[in-house]
């Protein structure tokens, strides 16, 4: 019952450290498990998706492991989920070589610093493949599908090629 608990324990649900009850460390955020390729459109779709978990904030640094005694637990719990949520999407191989990090946040920077790196190569194939894409027998919104897919890729990796 919650007239048993008190007030103060009671998290407002914009709090990053509030769980709805519908989470669990199961949950699938994103529909295509990251398997060592993709990794920019991968990290955007898990942004988005922690983002609207309202636990971005575990990732992106700005929520460290509070100073209060009180709250510490209830930040592990959150932690912990989110750390859930990332290994979920993670191929097995990947997920078993990040497995042992303690906090999201170190997980994410893991990740990226492994996969993350804006490379010239990829820069290339992506100029490549702008330049190589005509329309062909496809209708026009597939092509500008294709075109802004590409075009947007290329504009994240903000490469400047030496």
């Amino acid at each position: 019952m919650t007239d048993s608990i008190p007030s103060s324990n009671v998290i407002d649900s914009s709090n990053p450290l509030f769980l709805h009850p519908s989470d669990h460390p199961g949950m699938l955020l994103v529909s295509k498990p990251f398997d060592g390729s993709g990794f920019g459109a991968w990290k955007r779709a898990m942004a988005i998706a922690l983002s609207a978990k309202n636990k971005l904030v575990f990732v992106n640094g700005e929520f460290a492991s509070p100073n209060d005694p009180s709250q510490v637990p209830l930040w592990n719990r959150c932690n912990d989920m989110v750390i859930s949520w990332i290994l979920n999407t993670l191929s097995p191989e990947i997920s078993g070589s990040v497995l042992y990090v303690v906090s999201a946040r170190q997980l994410w920077l893991e990740l990226n610093d492994r996969f993350g790196q804006d490379n010239g190569a990829k820069y290339y194939q992506l100029q490549k493949s702008l330049i190589d894409l005509v329309q062909g027998n496809s209708d026009v919104a597939s092509y500008f599908t294709r075109l802004k897919t590409v075009w947007n890729e290329l504009i994240s990796i903000n490469t400047i090629p030496i």
